[in-house]
């Protein structure tokens, strides 16, 4: 059902969109996957292809739509199609709003809001051929407030909002669209380092699976919005 079908994941380098990759690889998606830094996507595409060679690493920015549509670009010449869209690249900067900096509020914005825009934007026409499927990465603060989350909340509920909209929008076409709201994940994200300390937390092959899950449900069926979270907080 999914074997043979064609993934493109931004923000593979490392965390989430790493362990997605590696979960789809191994169950016979060929994967694209971007980052910023060169160094840092050439690391990985070298670690993803222990898993499959069907892999190729991508230089692009979200934050620029012609970055965008040349990873796409880049990935039909290679793979000939692109059947999985998952918008994964976000960062998070943490501070009451009063010492929040506009660039900071822009950076934010820009990778996890607008990012996801252009991501789908570049890649629209290519699951059309296909009946593909989008998938964004939200949080669950893109449901639930915090102290010094003005910036990244705003991101997170736009996601939401965006991905609900645009199910409704794409759908006629036999798109199919998901936004998933995970918790605490053990990732590098917010200078963490994960450890032992972080085993309670979501993994990111966890992550992994649950898209695997989701690419192979009945076609009939659609997971419009998923909150994902540890099953016991740390204590």
């Amino acid at each position: 059902m999914i074997e043979n079908k064609v993934a493109y994941i931004t923000g593979g380098t490392k965390g989430i969109g790493f362990g997605m990759a590696k979960i789809l690889l191994e169950n016979g998606v060929s994967v694209a996957f971007s980052g910023r830094k060169r160094d840092d996507v050439e690391k990985a595409e070298h670690e993803l292809q222990k898993y499959s060679k069907n892999v190729l690493g991508i230089v692009s920015d979200v934050r620029s739509l012609e970055s965008e549509q040349e990873a796409v670009k880049s990935i039909t010449e290679k793979f000939g199609r692109l059947d999985f869209v998952i918008a994964n690249a976000g960062l998070g900067i943490f501070k009451p709003v009063d010492e929040l900096s506009a660039e900071e509020w822009n950076d934010m914005i820009e990778t996890n809001l607008t990012g996801v825009f252009y991501t789908l934007k570049a890649s629209v026409e290519e699951l059309k051929k296909t009946e593909g499927y989008y998938i964004t990465v939200s949080s669950l603060a893109g449901a639930n407030f915090f102290e010094n989350g003005t910036g990244y909340n705003a991101s997170k509920f736009g996601v939401v909002g965006f991905t609900q909209a645009a199910m409704i929008d794409l759908r006629k076409y036999n798109i199919k669209s998901t936004v998933i709201m995970p918790g605490s994940v053990a990732t590098h994200f917010n200078g963490n380092i994960p450890s032992e300390k972080d085993e309670w937390k979501i993994q990111p092959e966890d992550m992994g699976n649950l898209v695997l899950d989701i690419l192979k449900m009945n076609p009939r069926v659609l997971p419009s919005k998923i909150e994902f979270r540890a099953t016991k907080p740390a204590k």
